[in-house]
């Protein structure tokens, strides 16, 4: 039987809702619409009537904050309902189920979930419409029936036998077009003969269709880089500067190869993008490189200190863009970016524990009437992009360090989803082998579904207007939860040892994934898990469903392997065998489907030809300030956009706008790891320009070895110039991290490329040609190497093209004590710009003598110029307010690029060839430059204006008074018994990311750790982690429920997973026994906040049912995450975790949540205040509790920031107080040590 909810959000609640319907009556234009309302459905099967009453009450709603119906509201509206199209992966669904399971230790129901719109107003049939069609992305998305089904089961028609293509060796060419259009393949004619090639004349049969699916896949440019792959026979320059590099490339060639082999060998985009780096390492400049077999990420050999031994780590970093995906559904595309992103590195056995996101599009702000057919508005694209990376990425506890985005019109072609990662793990837990016959693969994680297949093929292809509508099953669906899965099982050493060679399931499935660990393989189709039935062979064999990994073991360590990840809760089976025969076999039903030759596989397909013609860029003129208002007109190469003279235009220009409402959204902070933050100084808007973190020692280590990681581009500049766009791409991302107190002779690059489709067109072939020489000679005038890179080719909607893209990503390593944050420090200091020349040497002079007075500590504050010298000091100037005049005998580039210039605050004066003063840093919050001036406030509200309707960072001010409250400790409570050394358990949930962290705060204080993941693959594993549970709790004295997303934070709503399966009377009794009997404690940051609260563990001290007027924690009001610092004020100390600090104290801590908005009926709220458990509230700069959205990021009454039991041994907090430590937030000012577990100690230490 199958029972119907609705959900819909209390009147006062219902953010996304008034959101949306501004959206509709003001961006899309439909007036008309006087309310709308959005309601969650659940149906469910497979639950008696209890056990839905109880998930109806726990599960699928909230008493606090949600109301509840079994039907539709009644009224006069148009109502429409939205679900996921069939065989799309459903979280908030998935979880709904996963929680009710964990709720009745049953087996697992089956849910559908569904959003339902109730449009009000006299809207007419063309008014609904333009409604559903902003609403409903026909990509993931479809209007879903009103009607209540019989039944959720999903009818799965038995999959036919595999066909094979009979007469595919005898067609001609007409016949190999037809079919080549048939099936939508994404190799061309010259493959497809080729491939007819092969079976007539080697295998002498005709093929299967799996197999030409899996040769497609093999050979799209995604997987092969057929593009980069294409022999240059014929090279028209016309541009001195590009024929001096062209011909410093063939040079290298000849050092690298050899002058015959160099002479044989092909000239391909792919040869120049490599050649620097073999040149380099022969010239025995790249002493870090480490190089294997395996292609997993760039990689370079680190020594760092850790607990003040040297040890050999590896440093792993990777580069990727999923800019089909997310131009056609944007939140699963740009989730799945950053997922593939981190599995790069991550097969190579590292931990990858920050990420940058990059993006481009069109301006956000363009009415959606100004829409291209067959695309998504530009702002609608943007801001779901931004959503569906940040909740991959903040779920699976990857802290984002910097998160940029630039406009340019051409990206309204294709956008531009690009993800950095950085990882790190020492040396000795990386085996690298030659899979052996008889090795074992295993498949590791999510199971199979159809999202995602042709994900490869579809990428490699341009698009038309169709393209949103036929694309669908690309575009894979992320399941965060499930990879942290895997990252935690891959941190373990004695894991990673077992494992001889490792591929991530990126694009192509099984076929590739596991089809490239050897040459000989023998695959069983029939072993691989589905999400659902109905696969046939060639879906399981391509499908790029998410979240999988394919490792080879040796035999004797298959069962080892499988156990440990067991424990992890993942799943893990054999799949296939390594075999001697060089063949890739695979089985299906007990037939073989696909079996083919390794060498033909390696051979890419027919060889493809180009030519190429680079036109003489020195020939154009243009325009470029030239003082006093006026312009002159000169030849050459342009250096991007120059501002008129005016620092208002530039504050309140896009191209200058401040990104904080985009970048707020990432978590910056989880892994307890992020030297700086996003944003610096005591009011936190300098924006940094690098992302720095610490290597990601385990709990109980200590390392101060970091890395800073920085990006150069800029778009315009690639327009008018790829050669010099592309040379300046280098020089910048090189001079940003010097500017963060990085040696730029320790660096290493990588690459990312996204050009139009080139088709046959010599001069469009010039532009990636022309970019990638202007990379090479840049690398060989600065020294530092290309190591890794990726290029998407296929930039092209119609007649319209993407700016050529080639964006350099720099990282190198550094101690965290040496780096530098750009906020302007202290008034009074001169400000010197350091280069004065865009040549190499120069520069190279310069940011050598920028960092030997950098460590002689007479470096400040740095930024490495992008816009100019006047945009450098106003970003400088926001973090602590501190203002700037310029030297009026000192001229500087103040209104154009200037790529390597830095401008940097000194303690003193300096006497150096290379610095020029440029003026100086003031007390008065005004800047000024020349006759223009204008006050700091002002430019800072013009400067995050530009973007504040596509990406809020304000919310309306809440008028309601906040007292200041006060509860001083008299005498607190104590336990019968003390313990020298107290256990503390940390729960691992399904989405849980915050037991690191905890743990090592817990180390830290000399409390003892135990981690225990729960496993809730079966019923049997549920119940057997509730007994695991219960015991541990028995055993420890304090329980401590970690941050993170617990589910999700599905279905609509924090804590549920936590909350379902301590509810059960096993694991609730544990709890109960460990606070009322043997005087524990108990700790819940964040994510256990919400669990804690939404059991009643606090406020009221035990595990009970909960209703309408009980307090919780709800969604921030601006309606999205928050990640910043903010500072909380002591209100009281009664609570033994409050031991050590004292009431009033001041205490900055990070925060991270999209639902941490605490509710209280007033009565209530004054009761906990009487009774001193009001912990700690959000304060302003002046340390008084706030409503303003900068010191109270989600709206909390009384600015409540963390409360407690009535006895006080039960703590709920939203900050992450767990995630402080040395080195960390060094550009945001403040007091982090709060005492809590240096308090938990000494609680039982009597």
């Amino acid at each position: 039987m199958v029972r119907r909810i609705y959900v819909e959000k209390k009147p006062g609640l219902r953010q996304e809702a008034q959101s949306l319907l501004r959206e509709l009556r003001t961006v899309v234009g439909v007036s008309a619409l006087e309310d709308l309302r959005l309601l969650n459905r659940y149906d469910a099967e497979g639950l008696d009537e209890a056990a839905f009453r109880r998930a109806v009450g726990t599960v699928f709603s909230e008493p606090q904050v949600d109301d509840v119906t079994a039907a539709l509201p009644a009224g006069d509206c148009i109502a429409f309902g939205v679900e996921p199209l069939p065989g799309q992966f459903d979280q908030r669904a998935d979880s709904a189920a996963q929680c009710i399971q964990l709720m009745t230790q049953g087996e697992r129901p089956t849910v559908r979930a569904a959003k339902v719109y109730l449009l009000f107003g006299p809207l007419t049939a063309a008014d609904a419409e333009a409604v559903k069609r902003y609403v409903i992305n026909p990509v993931e998305c479809r209007e879903a029936s009103l009607d209540l089904p019989e039944s959720l089961a999903a009818e799965a028609a038995v999959p036919s036998d595999v066909e094979t293509v009979t007469g595919f060796t005898a067609l001609d060419r007409a016949g190999l077009e037809a079919l080549l259009a048939r099936l939508g393949l994404a190799i061309d004619l010259e493959d497809l003969t080729f491939l007819q090639a092969y079976f007539r004349d080697t295998e002498h049969r005709d093929p299967t269709l799996t197999e030409v699916r899996v040769v497609d896949t093999y050979w799209s440019d995604h997987c092969r880089h057929t593009t980069f792959s294409t022999h240059l026979d014929d090279i028209q320059i016309d541009d001195l500067n590009v024929q001096a590099a062209y011909q410093d490339y063939l040079a290298a060639r000849v050092e690298v190869y050899g002058e015959e082999k160099a002479a044989k060998r092909p000239q391909t985009l792919m040869d120049i993008a490599t050649i620097g780096a073999k040149y380099l390492k022969k010239q025995g400049q790249l002493p870090e490189l480490d190089e294997s077999e395996e292609i997993n990420a760039c990689s370079i050999r680190v020594p760092a200190q850790v607990d003040g031994k040297e040890q050999d780590w590896l440093l792993m970093f990777k580069n990727e863009t999923h800019n089909h995906p997310t131009e056609i559904e944007p939140f699963g595309g740009a989730a799945t970016c950053i997922g593939g992103c981190i599995r790069d590195p991550l097969s190579g056995r590292a931990y990858v524990h920050q990420a940058m996101r990059f993006t481009g599009c069109g301006d956000p702000r363009t009415p959606v009437a100004d829409t291209l057919p067959g695309k998504l508005p530009q702002r609608k694209l943007a801001q779901t992009a931004a959503a569906g990376y940040s909740s991959y990425g903040n779920q699976i506890g990857l802290a984002t360090g910097l998160v940029s985005e630039v406009y340019h019109e051409g990206y309204i072609a294709k956008h531009l989803e690009c993800g950095a990662v950085v990882g790190a793990a020492p040396a000795d837990h990386v085996r690298r082998e030659v899979p052996a016959p008889g090795d074992v693969v295993i498949l590791l994680g999510g199971r199979t579904g159809r999202d995602g297949i042709g994900g490869a093929t579809g990428s490699s292809k341009s698009h038309n207007k169709q393209s949103l509508t036929t694309m669908a099953s690309e575009v894979q669906k992320g399941n965060a939860p499930e990879e942290r899965k895997i990252q935690r099982l891959f941190r373990d050493g004695n894991v990673t040892r077992l494992i001889k060679r490792c591929n991530d399931f990126g694009a192509g499935g099984v076929s590739v994934a596991v089809g490239e660990l050897a040459d000989g393989l023998d695959i069983d189709l029939d072993a691989v898990r589905k999400k659902y039935d109905g696969l046939d062979g060639t879906e399981l064999a391509i499908s790029e469903s998410q979240e999988r990994m394919a490792v080879v073991v040796a035999p004797e360590n298959a069962e080892k392997f499988v156990s440990a990840a067991q424990a992890e809760n993942l799943e893990a089976y054999p799949v296939a065998v390594v075999t001697a025969s060089p063949r890739m076999v695979m089985r299906w039903r007990g037939r073989t489907i696909v079996d083919l030759s390794r060498d033909f596989l390696n051979t890419n397909g027919a060889v493809k030809h180009a030519s190429v013609s680079v036109p003489d860029r020195s020939s154009v003129e243009f325009s470029i300030p030239a003082g006093n208002g006026e312009t002159k007109t000169v030849k050459g190469a342009k250096f991007g956009v120059s501002f008129s003279g005016s620092l208002r235009e530039m504050a309140a220009s896009l191209r200058s706008a401040s990104r904080r409402g985009l970048a707020e959204r990432f978590d910056s902070t989880i892994g307890c790891g992020s030297v700086l933050m996003p944003f610096g100084g005591k009011f936190q808007r300098t924006p940094t320009q690098v992302m720095a973190a610490l290597l990601p020692v385990l709990p109980g280590q200590e390392t101060d070895q970091a890395s800073v990681m920085a990006w150069g581009f800029d778009p315009d500049q690639m327009m008018e110039d790829p050669f010099f766009g592309a040379y300046t791409s280098v020089g910048v991302s090189l001079a940003k991290l010097v500017a963060a107190g990085a040696d730029y002779r320790r660096a290493y690059l990588t690459f990312q490329e996204f050009f139009e489709k080139l088709r046959s067109e010599p001069e469009r072939w010039g532009k990636p040609f022309a970019a990638l020489l202007g990379a090479l000679r840049a690398q060989l005038d600065f020294g530092r190497a290309a190591i890794g890179g990726k290029d998407s080719m296929s930039g092209t909607f119609n007649d319209l093209d993407v700016p050529p893209t080639l964006i350099s990503f720099a990282i190198a390593p550094v101690k965290a004590g040496e780096v530098l944050s750009p906020e302007f420090k202290e008034a009074g200091h001169p400000v010197y710009a350091f280069g004065g020349s865009s040549s190499a040497e120069h520069l190279k002079e310069t940011w050598e003598a920028f960092h030997d007075l950098h460590r002689q500590g007479k470096v400040k504050a740095a930024w490495a110029v992008e816009n100019g010298a006047a945009e450098a000091v106003m970003k400088m100037s926001f973090g602590n307010s501190i203002g700037f005049v310029n030297d009026p005998q000192a001229g500087a580039p103040w209104w154009g690029p200037y790529p390597g210039m830095i401008v940097a605050e000194l303690t003193e004066e300096v006497d150096l060839p290379c610095a020029n003063r440029i003026g100086f840093t003031t007390a008065e919050p005004t800047i000024t430059i020349g006759k223009d001036s204008a006050s700091i406030e002002e430019l800072l509200n013009l400067n995050e204006s530009a973007l504040e309707d596509v990406y809020p960072s304000r919310t309306p001010a809440d008028p309601a008074p906040v007292p200041v409250l006060e509860a001083p400790a008299f005498t607190r409570s104590a336990p019968k018994a003390g313990t020298a050394k107290p256990k503390v358990l940390i729960p691992v949930f399904p989405g849980t990311n915050c037991e690191y962290d905890s743990a090592r705060a817990v180390l830290r204080a000399g409390l003892t750790p135990q981690i225990l993941v729960l496993n809730n693959q079966t019923p049997a594993k549920v119940a057997e982690s509730a007994a695991r549970f219960a015991r541990a709790a028995r055993e420890s004295q304090i329980l401590f429920l970690p941050g993170g997303f617990s589910g999700g934070d599905e279905p609509d709503g924090s804590g549920k997973f936590i909350t379902a399966f301590l509810r059960s009377p096993q694991t609730a009794d544990a709890v109960m026994d460990l606070l009322q009997n043997r005087d524990g404690l108990a700790l819940g940051i964040c994510n256990g906040f919400q669990a804690l609260i939404k059991l009643g563990l606090v406020p009221f001290g035990e595990i009970r049912d909960t209703d309408a007027s009980c307090p919780t924690l709800t969604y921030n009001v601006i309606g999205r995450h928050q990640s910043r610092i903010v500072r909380t004020r002591v209100a009281s100390n009664r609570s033994p975790w409050l031991a050590n600090a004292q009431v009033g104290d001041i205490v900055s801590v990070p925060i991270s949540h999209g639902e941490g908005r605490f509710l209280c009926p007033p009565e209530l709220l004054e009761q906990l205040a009487e009774n001193g458990q009001i912990a700690t509230q959000y304060v302003d700069l002046e340390g008084n509790p706030t409503m303003d959205i900068d010191g109270n990021p989600n709206g909390s009454v009384w600015a409540v920031e963390g409360i407690t039991s009535p006895d006080g041994r039960v703590l709920g907090k939203m900050g992450h107080a767990e995630r402080v430590g040395p080195g960390l937030y060094r550009n945001v000012p403040g007091n982090y040590d709060l005492g809590l577990f240096q308090a938990a100690r000494a609680y039982f230490s009597i």
